[in-house]
């Protein structure tokens, strides 16, 4: 399955550092909050933690999925102008469904190493709870008696219609080609909310995390933005959807799918959340000084059957090893995105992981999977775990809808 797909290489590429704001359950704090804005704010942040002045940057590469708003199509522009970077470094959108944040890295990768720039701003945002309630059908206005052809938005984007199935169904596949058992399913979801829980209460995971309280984004010459939160919330500081959940409470929820594994407990929570990095060249770090928190080594990305979608990370991490030399062994902690629990147990199969190296501070069941920002979150939080275990190598991955799979290879610079 590895040998199609393709591979970049990076030889000097670095993440100087990176921030994301709280993931926050859908319909909540952050619920009327435009993803340009939350991605405002992790753009400010992560510029103010790695020491980088806004003049300094020379791409800006953004993802989103899903508007947000009317004003979507200048998300990236906007982003990077209320960030404090110069009107003349231009802007770009990047969309690979759940792979986008590792496809914004790569991008940003190849920007820096080409010479386009010496640093890059990378953020990946996402307001599911925005996703809007939308029309393709009525621009030439409404007939009598015809179908109304409002939708769900977020909703109809879980069918592929290729396939003729939604996500959770691929994921149902997977556990009938790997022999994945509802119990599995469950004590894999009960697991990733234990390690995020204790991830919470060690302080690791506020460590890589913004507080956002509503506040104003001036920009001079330009109409103001900004952050307003809802109800009577002043502040989030920390994810809201890792709760204790033993397995005995998610063995009584129902299936999404009679006789299936998934239920609304071990299938990825929604959330909104915004996230962001600096990519940057060798020649940079050395002459500004800076300690970078990880080397970007290579980027994957592979093809699979849309049916079986989120087999895609086993595939594309094949390729990342097979191009780099390095065997699975080498690799001391992996991040990848728990779309479903079964659809990551089935990846955790075929390569035959060791889970005691996978989502050690728990994955999306717990955390969430905001879509465009889930890359970038993935890779900076396998970024700090490598640094806080002492390990050399990581590796940040995803499914994608419609069947693809993408990874990240980093190293870490203090190993």
């Amino acid at each position: 399955m590895a040998k199609k797909g393709f591979f970049t290489a990076f030889d000097d590429v670095w993440m100087l550092d990176g921030v994301r704001t709280p993931m926050v359950d859908y319909c909540g704090a952050l619920g009327h909050v435009s993803p340009t804005d939350l991605g405002i704010k992790a753009a400010r942040e992560v510029l103010k933690r790695a020491g980088v002045a806004p003049s300094d940057i020379g791409s800006v590469v953004a993802g989103n999925m899903a508007p947000g708003d009317f004003d979507q199509f200048f998300l990236p522009r906007h982003i990077g102008l209320y960030a404090g970077v110069p009107v003349q470094v231009p802007a770009i959108m990047v969309q690979r469904i759940c792979g986008t944040g590792f496809e914004l890295f790569r991008q940003a990768g190849e920007h820096v190493q080409g010479g386009a720039c010496e640093a890059a701003l990378v953020v990946g945002t996402e307001n599911m709870t925005r996703n809007p309630i939308a029309a393709f059908d009525h621009r030439t206005g409404f007939k009598l008696g015809a179908p109304v052809g409002f939708k769900d938005y977020m909703w109809e984007a879980l069918k592929d219609p290729a396939a003729g199935i939604n996500m959770i169904q691929t994921a149902e596949n997977l556990a009938k080609k790997y022999g994945i058992t509802r119990a599995q399913v469950d004590e894999f979801a009960a697991a990733s909310f234990a390690r995020a829980v204790a991830a919470q209460q060690s302080g690791f995971l506020a460590g890589e995390i913004v507080p956002v309280v509503t506040e104003r984004f001036e920009l001079e010459g330009y109409k103001p933005r900004g952050i307003r939160l809802q109800g009577k919330v002043t502040e989030v500081a920390q994810d809201t959807h890792p709760r204790p959940s033993p397995i005995e409470v998610l063995a009584k929820l129902r299936p999404v799918f009679e006789g299936g594994v998934q239920t609304g407990g071990n299938s990825s929570a929604l959330v909104d959340a915004a996230a962001a990095a600096v990519v940057a060249s060798g020649a940079y770090v050395k002459a500004n000084g800076k300690q970078p928190l990880a080397r970007i080594v290579g980027a994957a990305a592979v093809g699979v059957p849309p049916e079986i979608m989120g087999i895609g990370p086993a595939p594309a991490i094949r390729l990342l090893l097979e191009r780099t030399g390095l065997a699975l062994s080498d690799i001391g902690r992996f991040e990848i995105n728990e779309a479903q629990g079964a659809q990551t147990l089935a990846v955790a199969k075929e390569l035959d992981l060791d889970l005691n190296k996978l989502n050690v501070n728990g994955g999306a069941i717990a955390l969430g999977h905001p879509l465009a920002a889930t890359g970038v979150r993935l890779t900076i939080t396998v970024a700090r775990e490598m640094q806080r275990a002492g390990v050399k190598y990581g590796i940040s991955s995803a499914c994608v809808g419609g069947g693809q799979g993408m990874a990240l290879l980093l190293e870490n610079p203090a190993v």
